[in-house]
């Protein structure tokens, strides 16, 4: 079994802009995409330690792990 794999799920009617998930990601692998929500710098990066959704102040993000036998997203 290889490393765990992880999807960022933005809501952008939710997402404001703020940054706070770019500043907390401990990998530094948030930027912000061409509508200024967050986008994964490098997917593969992302470790699942869900700092960036649980720190969103309006519930905008959801980091779903991968289900790598059926290539779906699973919430954790």
């Amino acid at each position: 079994m290889g490393k765990a794999r992880f999807n960022l799920k933005v809501y952008n009617e939710r997402c404001k802009d703020c940054g706070i998930c770019f500043e907390f990601c401990p990998k530094d692998n948030l930027k912000p995409g061409p509508d200024g929500s967050p986008v994964f710098i490098e997917p593969d990066n992302c470790t699942g330690c869900k700092l960036c959704e649980y720190l969103c102040p309006d519930f905008a993000i959801q980091v779903q792990k991968i289900d790598q036998n059926a290539g779906k997203e699973k919430e954790e």
